[in-house]
């Protein structure tokens, strides 16, 4: 399967290029909004925006050298789901990730996409001490940024998730700020670390549950016990005044329990809902 020549004409490819662990996944978001475009090529993935729309994680690949077949794309059938991607979105241009010139350059022939039209270097963009420290963060704690959020590589990814980063940064007085999320993950191929994923992945999904819940007003406070075999959530709330209370919590303890183990895959133990306090709206907002 390749692209039809009037879809390859239309596409610009650009190119992150710099060596292995020196912090392009990390800026990949911001060199993508610079050159407007919204899709990325990295490790085996197309990403548009901030989600996974194709491909699998190299780095779920059992070996370096597996990891290296899959990020260039060999096997037909990993290039093919690209392409297929690549047909059904028409991106205008493309940012295509790798450790040098020569593998960007294989990465856009094996997927049939044109010529490199402009090479952005991690040395444009970050300085050598801010390379350094990347670089230590890789070496030393074998930690892999992919720039989209930890719940979107959760479901391809075979290795070790951490914490998910999210960055907010302004491109200048004038212009619109941007925020993206990346995902720090171990290789399957590491031995260092455990499985862990920070308190702050619980509570975003619970809050955006209790954003849709109309009995729930907020979330007062919020703890999570890990025990290894699954997780146990202690949640405060106030609520709302005119709701069915037990019902309404009793839908939100399911749907907490639903979700935090579809996007996160651990096992939930329990989960306990105590209302706090109660919220009146004004009468305005029931006037509406």
């Amino acid at each position: 399967m390749l692209l039809d020549e009037i879809l390859r004409s239309k596409i610009k490819v650009y190119a992150f290029v710099g060596p292995s662990g020196t912090g392009k996944s990390y800026r990949a978001q911001m060199v993508a909004g610079e050159k407007n475009t919204h899709f990325i090529i990295d490790d085996g993935l197309l990403i548009k925006d901030n989600e996974v729309i194709a491909g699998h994680s190299a780095k779920k690949a059992p070996t370096k050298i597996e990891t290296v077949k899959k990020a260039l794309y060999f096997e037909e059938k990993e290039k093919e789901e690209i392409v297929k991607a690549l047909k059904k979105y028409r991106p205008q241009s493309v940012l295509i990730l790798g450790t040098s010139d020569g593998m960007v350059q294989k990465i856009a022939a094996n997927l049939g996409l044109p010529e490199i039209s402009e090479t952005i270097y991690i040395t444009d963009v970050a300085t050598e001490q801010e390379m350094k420290a990347a670089r230590r963060t890789r070496v030393v704690e074998g930690k892999h940024v992919i720039p989209v959020p930890t719940f979107e590589i959760k479901k391809d990814f075979s290795g070790y998730l951490l914490d998910p980063l999210q960055i907010f940064k302004s491109k200048g007085k004038g212009k619109q700020p941007y925020i993206s999320e990346k995902s720090i993950i171990r290789p399957t191929f590491s031995y260092m670390g455990n499985f862990t994923i920070s308190d702050n992945v619980f509570r975003q999904i619970v809050e955006y549950l209790a954003i849709k819940a109309p009995v729930i007003h907020r979330i007062q406070k919020l703890r999570v016990d890990n025990y290894g075999e699954g997780v146990k959530i202690y949640i405060e709330v106030g609520i709302v005044y005119g709701y069915n209370v037990v019902e309404g919590l009793k839908s939100f303890k399911e749907k907490v329990s639903k979700e935090i183990s579809k996007l996160t895959t651990m096992n939930v133990e329990n989960i306990e809902v105590v209302a706090r306090n109660i919220y009146v709206p004004p009468k305005e907002e029931e006037e509406e």
